[in-house]
């Protein structure tokens, strides 16, 4: 019978990560406190010139509070951008109107869509005169503007 493969609980690996942190957390913060006890203790005996060279050559650290901040320079402010809009295409009218066109495709006549009574006449009389091919197509153009 082939082995089983073993499945991994991971809640039961992340507790116990996480207690392990913690626990090193703590006895960091045990140390940390022990020293501070200690520093305390021999910079009161050994007197203020020892601290003043202390700080000369501790010069940049952060963790001195007594040392003053230095300020961050503030950088100016950007104007906001203008808001962007979609462009929207322009709207043109357009109007209806009847085309004649021969087998080419190349336009005859154009009629409103109001004739188209005689825009059939006419395309009768060519299908009479000529054996090529015509036929009528509505189609829209824009309007003019006045």
């Amino acid at each position: 019978m082939a082995g089983r493969k073993r499945t991994i609980n991971r809640k039961e690996q992340r507790a116990e990560y996480e207690e392990e942190t913690e626990k090193a957390e703590e006895e960091e913060t045990e140390d940390e406190e022990e020293e501070g006890e200690d520093e305390d203790e021999e910079g009161e005996e050994e007197g203020e010139a020892e601290a003043e060279e202390g700080e000369e050559e501790e010069g940049g650290d952060e963790d001195d509070e007594d040392a003053p901040k230095k300020k961050k320079k503030a950088k100016p402010k950007k104007a906001p951008a203008p808001k962007r809009t979609r462009s929207t295409k322009k709207v043109v009218r357009q109007k209806a109107v009847w085309v004649i066109f021969d087998n080419s495709s190349k336009q005859i006549e154009t009629f409103p869509f109001n004739q188209r009574n005689a825009a059939e006449k006419l395309l009768a009389e060519k299908a009479e005169d000529t054996k090529k091919g015509y036929y009528l197509q509505m189609i829209k153009v824009p309007m003019d503007e006045k």
